[in-house]
C-alpha cells in the first residue's frame, strides 16, 4: 500500500498547473503588457513590453496597429485569460476617448481568440497589491518588486502597470 501512495504523489507532483495571465494597460500612444506565470503560490515574470503608436497617424492606424500587435503577442504567448485596467475616472478629458476605444480594441482582440478577460480598476489593483487604494505609483512598483522578488523593472510606467494588473488578477483567483 505504501509503494501506491508514493506512486500517487509523484503522479500529483507531475501535473502542476500553471496559469499564464496577460496584465495590459489600455492606451492609445502606449499599451503596456505583462505576462506572468501563476502556480499558486508565487507569480513569475516571462514577458513584458509595449505597443507603442506614432501621434503623427490617424486614429484609425493606431487602432489597427494595437490589434496586429496584441493579435500577435495572444499567439506567441498563448495566455489562459487577461486581466485588463478598467476605465475608472480620469482627469485628462482629451485622452478619454481615445483611451476607450484601444481598450474596445484590446477586448475585440482577447474575445477574437477567446481568452476569458477580467477587468480592474487602478484603485482594485492598489487595493489588492498595497492594501490601499489610493496608495502612489513607487508603492505600487515597490510591491511588484516584491511580489516577483526582483530589484529591477521594465522602464515604462504602462509596463510596470500592466504587470500589476496580472499580479492583481492572480490574488484574485
Amino acid at each position: 500500500m505504501q509503494n501506491f501512495t508514493n506512486l500517487y504523489i509523484n503522479f500529483k507532483d507531475c501535473y502542476t498547473f500553471i496559469m499564464k495571465i496577460l496584465g495590459i494597460d489600455p492606451g492609445m500612444a502606449i499599451v503596456g503588457y505583462g505576462l506572468i506565470e501563476f502556480d499558486g503560490e508565487k507569480p513569475i515574470l516571462s514577458a513584458s513590453g509595449s505597443i507603442q503608436t506614432s501621434k503623427d497617424e490617424t486614429d484609425s492606424k493606431r487602432l489597427l496597429e494595437i490589434f496586429n500587435d496584441l493579435s500577435q503577442i495572444v499567439e506567441e504567448f498563448k495566455p489562459d485569460c487577461a486581466s485588463v485596467e478598467n476605465l475608472f475616472f480620469f482627469k485628462n478629458q482629451k485622452t478619454v476617448i481615445p483611451v476607450a476605444e484601444a481598450r474596445g480594441v484590446i477586448l475585440t482582440v482577447l474575445e477574437k481568440f477567446e481568452i476569458p478577460t477580467f477587468s480592474y480598476t487602478p484603485m482594485e489593483v492598489k487595493q489588492v497589491l498595497t492594501g490601499y487604494g489610493r496608495a502612489e505609483k513607487k508603492e505600487v512598483e515597490q510591491m511588484v518588486k516584491i511580489s516577483l522578488g526582483t530589484e529591477t523593472l521594465p522602464k515604462l510606467d504602462d509596463t510596470v502597470d500592466a504587470i500589476a494588473i496580472a499580479i492583481c488578477h492572480s490574488r484574485n483567483i
